[in-house]
């Protein structure tokens, strides 16, 4: 019988500074790719909404990180699966920018370089990890009757003055869906065959529904994700939506570029999370910290 491998693993909760909120993220330690097969395997044994493997490239000087659904979807964009993945290397203290110039830091994800930014926080030490998003794109609107039949809502619920649901990309393509109220946010009930229709009709991938928050909050707005299509029936932090909604929300004059909101996500499942984003000249920053919850080791 062939021995078998152990990896070690970190579970992280990203976008929190505490075990058990914030968006759960299985990171394993590998020496290099693995088959296909056993990516999705991993993937679908821990359960949760993505999974990221990651180790060293001496020849390409970076980390690269690969992320998988429970279905065996591999993602593409930067968001909690790249957050996350970066965090648990450096709490793992493996020297990732050792090579690279400390202006020009990056990770390689799916061979895409994905620039990132890293500072720790005084109080915690934890690493904070900001990804370079693309400058968003606004691009078709959605029927606002097709989207709020699958929430379970009326039509007068997604309209909040002149935004209405649009699909937005910044490295993945997601629609925003505005609602009135964070009432309306977390009393809907979303129908997922019907989501999973609309997102292949007009090719994009999840919902990100939000309300926007009282000028009092820490947050400018409050917000659900739902991507069925890829496995994901609700996601706590999501941070291949939040850049292209605060992208949306600048365009549209709710935020000012070059000035640091959060969004709140994750209150409907006990997990909130906070997301620091930002929308500059060239790019939109997407950040936050993730904390160690669990770690041990899994066999090949």
């Amino acid at each position: 019988m062939r021995a078998k491998i152990a990896l070690e693993y970190y579970v992280l909760d990203v976008f929190s500074n505490t075990s058990y909120k914030g968006n759960p993220l299985s990171v394993v330690f590998t020496d290099g790719n693995l088959e296909l097969e056993v990516y999705q395997n991993i993937a679908k044994e821990f359960g949760y909404s993505e999974t990221s493997f990651v180790y060293y490239s001496a020849e390409q000087k970076a980390l690269n990180v690969r992320s998988f659904t429970p279905i065996g979807f591999e993602i593409d964009g930067a968001g909690h699966n790249l957050l996350g993945a970066v965090c648990g290397a450096l709490l793992k203290k493996i020297p990732i920018f050792e090579e690279q110039e400390e202006h020009n830091r990056f990770v390689i994800m799916k061979n895409a370089s994905i620039p990132i930014t890293v500072k720790f926080d005084p109080e915690t030490h934890y690493p904070i990890v900001q990804m370079h998003q693309k400058s968003a794109v606004i691009k078709q609107q959605i029927p606002t009757y097709k989207i709020a039949i699958a929430l379970g809502l009326k039509i007068k619920d997604l309209e909040i003055d002149m935004l209405v649901p649009t699909v937005v990309e910044t490295e993945v393509a997601h629609t925003m869906v505005p609602l009135r109220n964070s009432k309306l946010l977390n009393e809907c009930t979303p129908d997922s065959k019907l989501l999973i229709e609309i997102s292949k009709e007009y090719q994009f991938e999840g919902f990100y529904c939000f309300s926007v928050s009282d000028p009092s909050e820490d947050h400018i707005v409050e917000a659900r994700f739902f991507n069925p299509i890829i496995g994901i029936e609700e996601d706590p932090a999501t941070g291949t939506a939040a850049g292209p909604l605060i992208g949306f929300l600048t365009k549209n004059r709710y935020a000012e570029p070059n000035k640091e909101y959060k969004i709140l996500q994750g209150v409907k499942l006990n997990q909130a999370s906070l997301i620091e984003v930002m929308e500059r000249k060239n790019d939109i920053l997407v950040g936050g910290s993730s904390v160690i919850t669990m770690r041990g080791e899994l066999y090949i």
